[in-house]
Parts: C-alpha cells; sequence; structure tokens
C-alpha cells in the first residue's frame, strides 16, 4: 500500500482558490460606482463620472486604478497598474527590510590588536551601522592581559570616537566577566555617506 492515499479531489474549493488569486484593487471595469475622485500627476484633480475617466485612461493606454475605495467618492489614479504594484512591492520590500529587526554584530578585540586591524574591524562596524544592526565590540582578556583594563577600555574609546559619524555609544565600556564591551546603535537620521577614500 502507498504510504500516502491518493487525495481525493478537491473540486469544490477551487471557487475559493480563484477568489483568493483575485486583484488587491479593483481597476478599469472593476470600479462600479458612479464617479470617482481623480489625483495623480497625469490629470486634472477632481471628480469626474467613472465612465469619463475610464475614457481618460485608455486615452492614456493606462489602467483605471481605485487607490482608495473608501473615500467618497472612492479615489482613482490613471497609471500602469502592472508598474503601479511593482513600485508598491519594491517600497513594501523596503519598510520591511528597514523595520525588520536590527541584529546585533559583534567585533572582537584583543588588548594588543594593532592599528591595521583595529582599521579592518572599524570599517566592518561602520557597514553594520549603515545597515541598521548594532554593534557590540568587546575586548577579550585572557589570563594575565586581565591587568591591562584600561588597555581595552582606551581601545573601546578610540573605536566609539571612529564610529561618531555612523554610531551612538550606548553606555561607557563595562567589564563582563574577562572581557570588556560595548555596544552602539545606528544613528537614526541618514547621513550621505562619505566616498571612501
Amino acid at each position: 500500500m502507498p504510504p500516502f492515499p491518493p487525495r481525493p479531489p478537491r473540486g469544490n474549493f477551487n471557487p475559493r482558490f480563484r477568489k483568493e488569486q483575485q486583484q488587491e484593487h479593483r481597476t478599469n471595469h472593476m470600479i462600479r460606482v458612479p464617479q470617482v475622485r481623480l489625483v495623480g500627476d497625469n490629470v486634472e484633480v477632481g471628480v469626474y463620472s467613472t465612465q469619463e475617466a475610464l475614457k481618460m485612461a485608455q486615452d492614456q493606454q493606462l489602467d483605471l486604478v481605485e487607490i482608495s475605495p473608501n473615500a467618497d467618492p472612492p479615489v482613482c489614479k490613471i497609471i500602469d497598474y502592472n508598474k503601479f504594484l511593482y513600485e508598491k512591492k519594491k517600497k513594501e520590500k523596503e519598510m520591511k527590510a528597514k523595520s525588520k529587526a536590527s541584529e546585533v554584530k559583534e567585533i572582537r578585540f584583543t588588548p594588543n590588536t594593532d592599528d591595521h586591524d583595529f582599521d579592518f574591524k572599524a570599517k566592518h562596524a561602520e557597514k553594520f551601522l549603515k545597515e541598521g544592526n548594532k554593534v557590540k565590540a568587546y575586548v577579550q582578556f585572557k589570563g594575565r592581559a586581565i591587568q591591562f583594563k584600561e588597555r581595552g577600555e582606551l581601545l573601546l574609546l578610540k573605536f566609539a570616537e571612529r564610529l561618531n559619524d555612523s554610531g551612538v555609544l550606548e553606555g561607557m565600556p563595562k567589564m563582563e566577566g574577562k572581557r570588556m564591551l560595548a555596544i552602539w546603535a545606528p544613528k537614526s537620521q541618514k547621513k550621505k555617506e562619505k566616498p571612501t577614500t
């Protein structure tokens, strides 16, 4: 006997499935109200009969798209519907990307991190902050290196100075077990990225 018995035909589910496939905005002849308010760059803003609005859309070889169905009368735009959907999805994607919970990226130093390594890690941290993530930098002390706590603090403060343009230090460096750490949050205002030289 086969592990999965064949499914019974699901004929009666089809109409529901088709309903879900409907587009999210009424367009052209789906708009069945007597009049609409037209907005947008390519029209004189105002209330028109739906027939007139449809004719204007056809003349421009575009679609009449209802963007605010609950307004009285509903608000429509004359646009290329596919392009409109594409732009809308793109905008939603960007919003989602911006609002996605920011991650905390870790950057690890030792008390003896050299300038080259410091520079390399600072560039990474700047990139993380510009992408909207937090940065947690810590100095790991091993064995007797714990005697050089102030060296770790100086390193993190130097790091804070370096990240001044892209991040905000959330508090002074603090010890946690055998490591000293500090956390930066991205600066909210979008600064223009300086070209890296």
